[in-house]
């Protein structure tokens, strides 16, 4: 219980508790294992202040459920409540509080989901666990350096003063008493500020001891800084390392990366003389030796009138000592910087040398560290996850009198993520912090050239202002590398050798250069990428250049070829290669998509969209592509008449699973019908959309017309996907199942051979469902899952939910209830990732469904009362609601209300009729059924059975309630009465549905919701 609730049984695995009710009544009885938890404290917990009417009744349902569920936990009634018979060493919190701090913290996963009529339990639980962090830390401390622990510790419990004492022994014995003092004086000033109150005596006596210790001064000049050192610890360790191996050790990186401070940092913990050189100043290459000669406290003496050179002085004063110097800035003097660096490394054998450079110093035996950006949070980290980063407690750091919390966490996280965590780049954002909320700051990053300009005063001038930084490294720049540097900043999502050849028309010396000057870095997958404060400010150079446009226009050429040569390749067995090809582009050809949206060219966003659609589908970006179709066409200007008959299918076809609304999806179907112009050797998509116009029009004739038109397409994928779709329509319009089975089985055989993991995966669902419905579970389960991992291998993200849900359901027909669970929380799990409405009330939907079967009714309505919150307002297949409907309808019907059942089944069965699709339509009859034998009539049962059959053109046994209902139909009026009653639902169809329910037609109009005076292809499990 010490994250979220999870009960595993002795093997190991874990048990699912589902529904809120059934885990809180387990927590509640789980905090008091062993002991007897009262029933008004249960109903308190688990029905707040709105307790059923016969609470007593219904906690005892729940633990019904309870029992069920976790068959392997004994709960017992007690005279007033109940117990759960369980040792207490068996459950986490009670080992918790009894056990040594470091095995506590091992078992503790996350914030306790308590109820709150327990949350009292919660606050304890949560001190008890940062008492044991402290005391794990302070054992810890004589072991290993702890400081960032405890850092993010005091980050996130400012007045804590025993933790504050930690840090500070912890700095001390780590060797940094300077940040033990600076600490020290941090919490005083938060202490006296927040609470009015001096440090505590511990505190006090600390600070009196680190005053009163008096190191050996170290021979040197290193400053001696006023602010903490954050986030570096691992970077100082490892440069101390480099050192101990390299005589030259040059620490590079972007400017405001914080190579200065590491250097200063480092140095001050090696032993003997340590001396620094500020070369910033310097401006001629000839004063680099006399400046060092200043650093070193070197004046120079005139003998006899003569006036030594300063690099031989230099040599000669370094020759026999031994001594780290920090040469510090050397990239505008680079190539000086390091013929001096050559020059005393041979001639002083003692010497080590620590450079910090924007680009190597290039000479041989030379150790590079790049200083890379302090790590940053993920996105949607909490305050505690946040707090422990060195981005955000740098931040935390240089904000005075500022504090995270829940309130400002995201903002805060969304600052240190928009700066790149580079230090100085937070340090400035710091400041702006004493005058502006962080919300408004997160909000105006993206000015963060004219917003960050409130840096130290005594600061060099180009570290005063984010703009001074960047520009610093600009004006070292030859006017080749400026142009390639606004060039590449194009590129958000970065750029291949290819890209900056072709596009940015340099070569690899050029591009060489801007890497070893750290205004690039070379990734893992070869691509070239600029942080994002280094690619702004190359935008607006571009823009100053005048080169904006004509680059836009090169960026889109060589991008549009590229979505062209990958388009044809994603219907055939290379598709992952091609696609990888694509994900690698992706934010470039977005970004290229909205330039030329912008600059209303229509003629390349037409191109783009046309050619990029179906990568969209494929990978998940249906939403936002439906959008950037829907933003192009409504461009105006000329276009590529098939290119524009393409954006309009691609627009309806991604969009049919969007915010779009049926009308507009349908709308661009006839729009592409119109543009079409049929063309064997032209794209399929063109020849395919007439049957997709007619599919979405519900013309049956129509549809199959327009089938055989391209049955025998010279295209192998065209002609899957047209047996593929006409197997659904015949299956919608209540086809018998073995001829929809057999178009099927065509289009598998031809994806098969085509390749494409799409059409195997899609064709291989449908099948399954068929093969399920005819009762052969264990093939369909089979199958199911090959569809499963076929569309997860290509990225196909929204289908996977329904699928498994589908999957779900098929095991636990097949007696599988164990793996059907595990299969609907991973189906949970991916539709949270997805946040699409729809999708998670597919899933709330199959939990409902075999909640219900297994008599679970409570948990069932809470499911399916998620599942209709989800879909209220969606603009998708209206056939959900229907289900939904009829799934509400079963629960009250078990349940014993009779009158809501009939109420939720009428809702239900106009709303399937006026979808016209005969699966869902017998689906409701079959609720119906349900009904009529609960209100004892076994014949009006068995006719309803008949009836849902003769819509649906076949059997499903994967209707459970269905089955049940004829068996006990049949018990009830013999093999001859039954045969006979369900013969006379015979000849029921789509349109006289309404009629054999007893329910009149012609009020149908009363009971359509929004989107429903059309039929829409496919219900959600279909």
């Amino acid at each position: 219980m010490l994250g979220p609730l999870e009960l595993r049984a002795g093997t190991g695995e874990v048990v699912p508790i589902a529904g809120a009710r059934l885990r809180t009544l387990l927590i509640l009885l789980a905090l008091d294992a062993g002991r007897n938890v009262s029933a008004d404290r249960l109903i308190e917990g688990v029905w707040g202040e709105a307790p059923p009417a016969a609470a007593p009744n219904a906690l005892q349902a729940l633990v019904s459920r309870l029992r069920r569920a976790a068959p392997d936990l004994r709960i017992e009634a007690t005279p007033t409540g109940y117990r759960l018979a369980i040792d207490p060493a068996k459950v986490d919190v009670h080992r918790f509080q009894r056990s040594e701090p470091g095995e506590a913290l091992k078992l503790w996963r996350g914030d306790p989901e308590f109820p709150e009529v327990a949350a009292a339990e919660a606050v304890r639980l949560h001190q008890l666990h940062f008492s044991a962090q402290k005391a794990w830390l302070a054992t810890e401390l004589t072991h290993r350096d702890v400081t960032p622990d405890l850092e993010a510790l005091v980050a996130a419990h400012p007045l804590d003063e025993p933790l504050v004492a930690l840090l500070i022994k912890a700095l001390r014995r780590n060797g940094s008493p300077g940040r033990a003092l600076d600490v020290f004086e941090r919490a005083r000033r938060r202490l006296a500020d927040q609470l009015g109150a001096d440090p505590s005596a511990e505190l006090a006596q600390l600070h009196l001891e680190l005053l009163r210790e008096q190191p050996a001064p170290q021979r040197g000049n290193l400053p001696a800084e006023l602010s903490s050192f954050v986030g570096r610890e691992a970077d100082v360790r490892a440069v101390r390392a480099l050192i101990g191996t390299h005589r030259l050790v040059t620490l590079t990186g972007p400017g405001g990366s914080g190579k200065t401070r590491l250097s200063v940092e480092v140095g001050a913990r090696l032993p003997g003389g340590v001396w620094r050189a500020e070369l910033a100043p310097v401006r001629d290459a000839a004063e680099i030796p006399q400046a060092i000669l200043t650093a070193l406290d070197l004046r120079e003496q005139v003998l006899l009138g003569v006036r030594r050179d300063p690099l031989e002085r230099l040599r000669d004063a370094v020759a026999g000592r031994e001594l780290l110097l920090i040469l510090d800035n050397c990239e505008h003097l680079i190539e000086a910087a390091a013929e001096v660096a050559d020059l005393l490394l041979r001639a002083a054998p003692g010497l080590r040398l620590l450079a910090t450079s924007r680009e190597p110093l290039g000479i041989p035996g030379e150790g590079l560290y790049p200083v890379e950006p302090l790590a940053l949070p993920p996105a949607d980290a909490d305050t505690a996850a946040a707090a422990g980063f060195p981005a955000v407690r740098l931040l935390l750091d240089r904000a005075t009198s500022f504090t995270l919390t829940d309130a400002n966490v995201a903002p805060v996280v969304r600052i240190c993520r928009a700066l790149d965590g580079m230090p100085l780049a937070i340090e400035l954002a710091a400041a702006r912090l004493r005058t502006l909320p962080a919300t408004v700051l997160a909000g105006r990053l993206a000015d963060r050239f004219r917003l960050l300009t409130g840096g130290n005063r005594t600061a060099l001038p180009r570290h005063q202002t984010l703009r001074a930084v960047v520009d610093w490294s600009w004006d070292l720049l030859s006017e080749a590398e400026r142009r390639l540097w606004r060039r590449l900043a194009a590129f958000p999502g970065g750029a291949d050798i290819a890209a900056v050849e072709q596009v940015c028309e340099a070569d690899l010396d050029l591009l060489g250069a801007l890497v070893d000057k750290s205004l690039l870095v070379l990734g893992t997958d070869g691509r070239y990428r600029m942080l994002e404060t280094i690619r702004e400010y190359g935008l607006e150079r571009l823009t100053e250049a005048g080169e904006f446009e004509p680059l836009r226009r090169s960026i889109a050429a060589h991008l549009l070829a590229l979505a062209r040569e990958a388009e044809p390749h994603l219907r055939r067995a290379e598709q992952l290669t091609w696609m990888a090809r694509l994900r690698e582009e992706h934010d470039n050809l977005h970004a290229s998509l909205r330039a030329a949206l912008a600059a209303g060219d229509r003629v390349t966003a037409i191109a783009l969209v046309a050619n990029l659609g179906w990568y969209w589908w494929l990978c998940g970006h249906r939403t936002e592509g439906a959008a950037l179709c829907t933003e192009a066409l409504a461009l105006d200007g000329p276009a590529d008449r098939r290119e524009l008959a393409l954006a309009c299918t691609l627009a309806a076809l991604n969009g049919v699973e969007g915010p779009m609304e049926f009308t507009q999806v349908k709308a661009f179907f006839d729009r592409a019908v119109e543009l079409a112009v049929p063309d064997h050797d032209g794209h399929p998509g063109l020849r395919m959309v007439g049957l997709v116009a007619a599919l979405y029009g519900t013309r049956q004739d129509d549809a199959l017309r327009a089938a055989e038109r391209i049955a025998d397409d010279p295209d192998p994928w065209l002609r899957a996907v047209v047996k593929m779709m006409i197997g659904q329509v015949r299956l919608n319009f209540g086809e018998p199942a073995e001829v929809a089975e057999r178009d099927l089985r065509a289009a598998l055989g031809e994806f098969r051979v085509v390749g494409d993991r799409w059409g195997i995966g899609f064709t291989l669902s449908a099948l399954a469902d068929l093969t399920a419905a005819r009762g052969d579970l264990a093939q369909a389960v089979g199958w199911q899952r090959e569809a499963i991992d076929l569309l997860k291998e290509v990225g196909i993200r929204e289908e996977v939910p329904q699928m498994c849900a589908k999957l779900a359901h098929q095991l636990w027909l097949a007696g599988e209830p164990d793996e059907a669970r595990r299969t609907i929380e991973e189906a949970r799990r991916y539709a949270l990732d997805l946040g699409i409405p729809e999708i998670m009330a597919s899933v709330h939907h199959a939990y409902a469904t075999i909640a219900r079967a297994e008599g679970r009714l409570d948990e069932a309505r809470e499911q399916v009362d998620r599942t209709a919150a989800l879909i209220a307002d969606s603009t998708l297949a209206p056939q959900f609601r229907a289900m939904t409907q009829s799934t509400r309808g079963l629960i009250e019907a078990a349940a014993g209300d009779f009158a809501a059942a009939r109420a939720h089944h009428e809702a239900a069965l106009r709303i399937a009729v006026v979808t016209r699709d005969s699966p869902v339509i017998a689906q409701v009859l079959a609720g119906w059924a349900d009904l009529a034998l609960r209100e004892g009539d076994p014949e009006r049962a068995a006719f309803l059975l008949g009836a849902a059959d003769s819509v649906r053109g076949s059997v499903d046994r994967t209707i459970d309630e269905a089955v049940i209902v004829a068996r006990e139909a049949r018990a009830a009026l013999g093999d001859a009465g039954f045969e006979a009653a369900f013969g006379r639902g015979d000849g029921i169809t789509m349109t006289t549905a309404l009629a054999a329910a007893g329910l009149d037609p012609a009020a149908e109009g009363a009971h359509r919701e929004r989107g429903e005076d059309e039929q829409q292809p496919g219900g959600p499990e279909q």
